[in-house]
């Protein structure tokens, strides 16, 4: 068990106040490399399709 609390707080404070860090970081990912990623991901997934398509109609041929 941790140490009895034997007065009220009197700042009315939960948590101590929190300093934003002297350097933030940014995200320098640009939006066409968002826009690539979701090109690339549309095209693989088209090319999963049409390949379980092709094995699809392969199997009824036999």
């Amino acid at each position: 068990m941790g140490p009895a609390v034997w007065e009220a707080s009197t700042t009315g404070l939960i948590r101590p106040q929190m300093r934003f860090p002297l350097i933030v970081r940014t995200n320098r990912t640009s939006l066409q490399e968002f826009a690539m990623a979701d090109v690339a991901f549309v095209v693989v997934t088209i090319a999963g399709f049409v390949l379980v398509a092709l094995a699809a109609k392969g199997v009824t041929k036999l």
